[in-house]
């Protein structure tokens, strides 16, 4: 342990180390965070939900929605909606972080084992690079059409590169190169870095709002057009088959941070800052900005005769270079903040999580930028129904299984109590067999399972039964209920620890 007599400090419901954990399963990213490493407010909260909502993904998120046969209104009211729904899992993941100072890999070691907690953070780290490549391509995208504006032959480049050409891979190495950058300097500027983009990007959005609104002189027909779904419609009828699974794939868009929050609000003040800030900045923030999308895209149905859901090709259509630059070089800066905070600092915690001795925050998130050009993010986003179907519903499956044994041994196994030294130590109160809880890892296979089928037929591999296409449209509640209700069977059964607690003296 430490020659340092270790003892926990509560303050309120704020627990606090005192003195020094000497473990192989500790490091100073894994570490529970002081009272004087607390500095966010409910406003960083809420700026740090507004910052990563106000990004180009949720900008285009309705395209997809409203392609396949929803108005504009119904395709707003989703998003929102799912976005309210992943705001409890949200919060109550949160609650460990804010009480316990622990992140999310740490808080995954009650329930799976200090060894077995590596499971569901590397299945959160795969999917987090998958959403940096997104990003980072997103970003790369801009500044190459930044740059095709003063040298237009690059928009006329062969695809010679997997699906790519040579322009563009380049200028998408280059913004992966500033991410590995700001990785390089460190964690301690990303909350600086989200309050000075969560108002760029709102301004931003607000600004081609008020241009499209008075160029067009309304917002267009779109706002206008009735849902395929409605009587007369194409898809009359077929609503709420494709409600669901739309729904279902609007939670999986942040299932992902509804794991790992722990990271952040390890750094709030208090449960009330984490609470409100959070219940602020996520659905109101979701919900803007997808509208924002939705009637820009109206408006430049009337303005240049074609629906531009792209906002970075909307931008290049600008005639003063300064404008264009000023607008996407802001647009670079506010996808690069975004990345950053939900795409790294999760992930290089989880792979640190896999040998804290030898991997550093640095280094994880080095692991996490080099798989983000691995997944060739470009494919991902080429088809909207492909990406919300197979890329948002079936990481969504994973996600909720995770999510729901977290939750029910946090709130109903354990009633919000942890030992916080235990959570670091071999052979101690959270070990159980080997480092691993059996009673996780089989309620999280028995959440997985049912989804499996409908994710292979989605992804074309095979045919399966109607039933489980059925099935897969809520993947993520599907996991989130059988996996939460299973380990609280499990738990009394198998989740007990051969190993004897270590005692240690406060």
């Amino acid at each position: 342990m430490s020659d340092a007599r270790l003892a926990v400090r509560v303050s309120g419901d704020i627990h606090e180390l005192e003195g020094e954990i000497v473990s192989p399963y500790i490091n100073h990213d894994l570490e529970p965070t002081r009272i004087k490493q607390r500095k966010w407010a409910m406003k960083d909260i809420a700026a740090l939900w507004i910052s990563m909502s106000a990004c180009v993904p949720t900008y285009m998120l309705a395209s997809s929605l409203i392609a396949e046969g929803m108005s504009w209104w119904q395709a707003v009211v989703t998003i929102f909606l799912g976005n309210t729904i992943v705001l409890l899992p949200m919060i109550l993941n949160a609650h460990a972080g804010t009480k316990y100072g622990i992140p999310f890999p740490v808080y995954c070691r009650p329930s799976f084992g200090i060894l077995g907690a590596n499971i569901p953070a590397i299945l959160r780290a795969l999917v987090a690079c998958g959403w940096f490549g997104i990003q980072a391509w997103i970003g790369g995208w801009a500044i190459f059409k930044i740059i095709a504006v003063f040298v237009p032959s690059w928009e006329s480049a062969p695809t010679e590169i997997l699906g790519i050409s040579l322009p563009q891979l380049l200028c998408f190495l280059f913004f992966w190169g500033i991410n590995m950058w700001v990785i390089h300097k460190g964690i301690d500027s990303i909350r600086i870095l989200l309050n000075i983009k969560a108002p760029l990007l709102i301004a931003l959005g607000l600004a081609l709002l008020a241009w499209a609104y008075g160029k067009a002189g309304g917002f267009g027909p779109m706002l206008d057009t009735p849902s395929a779904f409605s009587a007369g419609g194409k898809k009359e009828g077929q609503f709420w088959s494709f409600f669901f699974p739309a729904l279902t794939g609007m939670i999986g868009f942040w299932a992902t941070l509804s794991l790992n929050i722990p990271d952040f609000t390890r750094y709030a003040y208090s449960q009330r800052d984490q609470v409100v800030g959070q219940a602020l900045g996520l659905p109101t923030t979701m919900g803007l900005y997808s509208f924002i999308g939705v009637a820009v895209t109206s408006a430049t149905a009337v303005i240049y005769g074609e629906t531009i859901w792209d906002p970075v090709v909307l931008l290049t259509k600008f005639k003063s270079p300064v404008l264009l630059v000023v607008a996407l070089f802001s647009l670079c800066i506010a996808t690069l903040a975004t990345n950053i905070a939900a795409n790294v600092v999760s992930p290089a915690n989880d792979f640190a999580n896999l040998w804290p001795k030898g991997i550093s925050f640095r280094t994880g998130g080095f692991i996490t930028g080099v798989i983000g050009i691995l997944i060739q993010p470009w494919r991902l986003v080429s088809d909207p129904s492909g990406y919300i179907f197979t890329w948002l519903v079936g990481y969504s499956a994973l996600l909720g299984a995770i999510g729901g044994i977290l939750i029910a041994d946090y709130f109903i196994v354990r009633k919000t109590k942890l030992d916080l030294v235990q959570l670091y130590v071999r052979e101690g109160s959270y070990w159980y067999r080997g480092g691993f809880n059996p009673a996780a890892i089989l309620a999280l296979l028995a959440g997985i399972l049912p989804n499996l089928p409908g994710f292979l037929g989605t992804s074309k591999v095979m045919t399966v039964a109607p039933i489980w296409m059925k099935l897969y449209n809520y993947a993520w509640f599907v996991g989130f209920f059988i996996s939460g209700a299973l380990y609280v069977l499990l738990a009394p059964i198998l989740g007990r620890s051969e190993a004897t607690p270590v005692k240690v003296e406060s």
